[in-house]
């Protein structure tokens, strides 16, 4: 099973979580944060830099021992239904997500840190976690729902005997062309968290880290729909996706 610094699937996944976060974290500080080079790079900017992020964690996690590469707690629990995982290893994963998604997020900010003071208190949040255009914590369950059983089910056709992909690695990138397309065409009412860790983890660094002029609030009282939504819809996927035979 491994451990966390042993190479193997839990510090596979460990290190592909802190990649896609320092990727994924750093395009959205680079276009959110005060006098960044980057600053007003908009909505494509970020959507093709989490789309980046992703293919990157997946060949960083590949490399380090994670053959799936889930860098997502809710693809693990998907496949942990699945019987991809013993659900002792799959709890180590999560672990190991969470775990990595924290210390990139310590690592945007450090990177970042010239730009904190200044910039206001709503973007920097932004930075780290996901919240809503429209804050209606019911509808915006719902879209964090609805997001990730695409992300899922989209994920188990690309991967399937069907779609017939034998390239090695090309996988990750029609991953990320997904990850694109999620934020394009769902990411607008809740900025798509579709990933536990991924929200969850840098928004507890959030709440730990000092801020050069303040921070705000970490919005617990939103942050269970980034969390929970995404842990759902995943679970939606894995039914429908074993009723038709592609998981």
């Amino acid at each position: 099973m491994g451990s966390f610094f042993t190479p193997g699937p839990v510090w596979g996944e460990l290190f592909g979580t802190l990649v896609l976060v320092v990727f994924g974290d750093g395009n959205v500080a680079a276009a959110s944060l005060k006098d960044s080079k980057g600053n007003g790079a908009g909505w494509v900017h970020i959507c093709w830099g989490w789309a980046w992020a992703v293919v990157l964690g997946i060949f960083a996690a590949n490399a380090m021992g994670s053959a799936q590469a889930d860098i997502n707690p809710a693809v693990t629990v998907a496949k942990t239904l699945a019987g991809v995982y013993e659900t002792g290893l799959a709890i180590q994963i999560i672990i190991a997500q969470f775990i990595g998604a924290i210390l990139g997020a310590v690592l945007v900010w450090l990177a970042y840190y010239n730009h904190w003071e200044g910039t206001d208190n709503a973007s920097k949040l932004g930075v780290f976690a996901t919240g809503p255009a429209r804050r209606n914590l019911g509808c915006n369950f719902v879209t964090e729902i609805i997001a990730t059983f695409f992300l899922v089910t989209v994920i188990n056709c690309i991967f399937s005997k069907g779609a017939g992909i034998t390239t090695a690695g090309l996988g990750a990138y029609m991953v990320g062309g997904l990850i694109y397309g999620c934020g394009a065409a769902l990411g607008g009412p809740t900025g798509y968290s579709m990933n536990p860790a991924r929200d969850l983890g840098p928004r507890i660094a959030h709440f730990i880290l000092p801020f050069p002029g303040g921070k705000g609030s970490s919005d617990w009282g939103y942050s269970w729909v980034g969390t929970l939504g995404p842990v759902v819809g995943a679970v939606i996927a894995f039914y429908f996706c074993r009723a038709f035979g592609i998981m």
